[in-house]
């Protein structure tokens, strides 16, 4: 199903821009909320059991937490960071939900890069299921596409990675014309099979395996690979492996690459706050769904959410940054005495967040307006933020 229209549409249209990176301060949150009016999507479609966020017995309402010596209250913190949307779970008990830039607890919002992780979460529930037989295995061996490129022989364990060794610039350099940028376009188009294309084209930089190199479009591939293993469209398949089984309250949707095409697994969920917080409540619980029915391998969550391997390990990324990464999510460094050991999070552009502190039993969903892909001042106090609830939330006394 492509471009549904939302009931309200006709009685209150919004204005939205024809893609999320050329917006205004007017239209910007309107596009993100709005995804579906922007982009030819596909349903994610909910199940008939909801799980319950009941309130958790310690409120946040009053949370305060200091940046740069001075103390930040939610509230202006929410409007100067252009918040639309902040969830703080606590043994998926709602300690904190609050809205901004016009949303509700019924809107949409886009995930932007989040998706990755959702998309390698997928990769999990079909390995688990069997239809992918090993991490190991060469992509090749389920996108024949791929033959003769410099993806052949790549492991989907590296594609999660991002250790592909396949040559990709996320950011535009000199020229302006990063293979991002390319990505870009082709999406622009709205040609099927163009995705695959591009990425058929790509040179090899290094061996796989060996370097680090942040990549939409190796996303991008491991949705496309999901598809081919299961047969399925991977919104059907995120509907019945993680949809359902975490009870999403509402359909979500999926940007696609053309009209009743490819999904794009590097971007495009647009979902409800609440239904985000669900996704990180079924990661933390290790693919344990709260009906009793196991989505994940066991132990998924933990070889998910941390580095194994050198070219990932933590402070090896970028130059300074200290930060590790799974398969498709950042891991949190750990620190003496930090309340956040072992956490993860799943980060998108213009200040997406799901946080997920396995130790601490916390998931925290965050969708924001940012007016630019990445704001470094924002993302300090977003950290300052999640450090002040996780310790607030701790059920013993820091020592």
């Amino acid at each position: 199903m492509a471009n549904p229209t939302p009931t309200n549409a006709a009685a209150d249209p919004e204005q939205v821009a024809p893609n999320h990176w050329d917006t205004t301060p007017e239209n910007q949150a309107p596009t993100f909320r709005n995804q579906n009016q922007v982009w030819p999507v596909r349903v994610i479609r909910r199940g008939d059991a909801v799980r319950p966020l009941p309130s958790h017995a310690r409120s946040l309402a009053g949370l305060t937490f200091e940046v740069g010596g001075v103390r930040v209250g939610l509230s202006d913190y929410m409007a100067r960071r252009r918040t639309a949307g902040l969830l703080i779970l606590k043994h998926g008990e709602i300690a904190l939900e609050r809205y901004g830039m016009g949303n509700g607890p019924e809107s949409r919002w886009a995930s932007m890069s989040t998706a990755k992780s959702i998309t390698a979460t997928l990769v999990g529930a079909a390995l688990h299921e069997g239809a992918i037989g090993g991490l190991d295995d060469a992509c090749e061996q389920y996108l024949p596409r791929l033959r003769g490129s410099a993806y052949e022989g790549v492991t989907i364990r590296n594609l999660l990675r991002m250790c592909s060794g396949v040559a990709w610039r996320e950011e535009d350099d000199a020229d302006g014309r990063s293979e991002d940028y390319r990505l870009g376009k082709v999406m622009e188009g709205r040609r099927p099979g163009s995705v695959l294309d591009l990425l058929h084209e790509l040179p090899r930089a290094h061996p796989q395996g060996a370097v680090f190199n942040y990549s939409t479009g190796e996303s991008c591939l491991i949705g496309a690979l999901v598809v081919a293993a299961t047969g399925r469209p991977l919104a059907d398949y995120c509907a019945e492996k993680i949809w359902r089984p975490a009870g999403m309250e509402a359909d979500g949707y999926w940007q696609l690459e053309s009209e009743d095409g490819l999904e794009l697994g590097g971007l495009g969920v647009s979902a409800r706050l609440r239904d985000f917080g669900r996704f990180g409540q079924l990661v933390l619980e290790d693919g344990e769904a709260f009906s009793g029915r196991r989505v994940l391998p066991p132990g998924w969550r933990d070889l998910a959410g941390q580095p194994d391997s050198a070219p990932t390990a933590f402070g090896r990324l970028m130059p300074g940054s200290p930060a590790g990464y799974g398969y498709h999510w950042w891991a949190v460094p750990p620190l003496p005495g930090s309340v956040n050991n072992g956490a993860f999070a799943a980060n998108g552009a213009y200040g997406q967040f799901i946080f997920v502190d396995p130790t601490e039993q916390v998931v925290i969903a965050l969708q924001s307006a940012w007016r630019q892909p990445y704001d470094s001042d924002a993302a300090v106090e977003n950290i300052a933020m999640i450090r002040a609830a996780v310790s607030a939330l701790r059920t013993e006394p820091a020592s």
